[in-house]
């Protein structure tokens, strides 16, 4: 039997299954696989990387589906106004959902010791739940249950029944309450509203502070093509501070952009001297930060931003952040977090106070 994969949907993902594997003792790495699902995300050249690294063994990429690739699946996704009904088409929906990424699933999971999969809300937890393979579940990005419990908002009228149907297996719930998870890694048990009898603490930091310079190079050589091209454009301002912004897949493209303009108007400035701005994209927002902001400094879009935290010498005057998580940044002197006060002015806020909803 093989040891673990981690099956990951982002480059956040990958980052917490290196930091796993780099706190392991030496000789216990290159003993676990790694899953990268497309369905939302393109990891470039990543996997090639990946397989050089020394954490892991293989690399398979999974052409995950969603639900509206498949019409027989969809047909039950729909609301009959009755609850009753609606239960009896989720039954349906939870099984078939599963039994078509039959075809897509590029491993046996059955074959591994552990499997920890973040974001199981996606089809592979509804997969593993058909196949009856317990797996361990970590959360999507660092504290995001804390803003947005997705189980409990989508789940939201009659919780309680659906939880126990889940612990069953008659329906699926993601994050900790499907009957084949057996728990949810979570960064901070004290920062999350809506409580889970199979959360586990398992902080972020915790493993930050224990990697060696060696494994801090190791995460930079994996998530960074060209760590020159970083430093030249560090370099860019000739002298000016530095602001960096940390962008997100948020609202429309207009919208998004008129929200990172009003950020640069209002941030973009060191005690009255204009800075210079480097625009660090997420990786899934599609908008051309290039084209929209040509007098700005723009970075690769394809790492997650925690990386920057290992690049000796990279010190940022401020950097911007919306809904992004800025805890485990160490590379700023001044962290500038909005929040849902701040998008309150750019859509209805029922859009992004889930927890609110529930």
């Amino acid at each position: 039997m093989k040891n673990r994969v981690y099956v990951c949907h982002t480059y956040y993902h990958v980052y917490v299954a290196c930091l796993k594997e780099l706190n392991l003792p030496g000789n216990e790495r290159k003993h676990a696989d790694l899953v990268l699902s497309v369905m939302s995300n393109d990891f470039g050249d990543l996997r090639s990387r990946a397989l050089t690294c020394g954490l892991f063994d293989k690399v398979y990429m999974f052409d995950e589906k969603e639900d509206v690739n498949f019409p027989e699946v969809m047909k039950y996704h729909k609301d009959r106004g009755n609850l009753v009904f609606n239960m009896l088409d989720r039954i349906k929906y939870t099984k078939l959902l599963g039994k078509m990424q039959q075809d897509y699933v590029p491993v046996d999971f059955k074959e591994y010791k552990d499997i920890y999969v973040f974001c199981d809300s996606d089809p592979i937890g509804y997969y593993l739940s058909y196949k009856k393979i317990y797996y361990h579940a970590l959360e999507d990005g660092l504290d995001c249950l804390s803003t947005y419990d997705t189980a409990r908002y989508d789940n939201r009228g009659h919780f309680g029944l659906k939880a126990f149907l889940s612990a069953r297996n008659v329906i699926f719930i993601q994050n900790g309450w499907g009957k084949y998870c057996l728990d949810m890694e979570v960064n901070d048990l004290s920062a999350l509203p809506y409580p889970c009898p199979k959360y586990v603490e398992r902080p972020r930091k915790k493993l930050v502070d224990n990697l060696d310079r060696e494994g801090k190079d190791i995460l930079v050589r994996l998530f960074i093509e060209d760590i020159d091209e970083i430093r030249e454009k560090m370099n860019a301002g000739n002298g000016r501070p530095t602001v960096l912004l940390l962008t997100e897949p948020l609202c429309g493209l207009d919208v998004r952009e008129r929200i990172f303009r009003d950020c640069i108007d209002l941030y973009g400035k060191i005690d009255g001297e204009e800075a210079a701005v480097l625009i660090k994209p997420h990786p899934r927002d599609i908008l051309d930060y290039r084209k929209v902001f040509p007098d700005h400094i723009v970075l690769d879009a394809k790492f997650p931003m925690e990386v920057l935290n290992f690049i000796p010498g990279l010190r940022f005057r401020r950097v911007i952040s919306v809904f992004t998580v800025v805890h485990a940044i160490q590379f700023a002197e001044e962290i500038v977090y909005l929040g849902e006060d701040f998008m309150d002015q750019y859509e209805a806020p029922e859009l992004h106070r889930q927890n609110e909803m529930i």
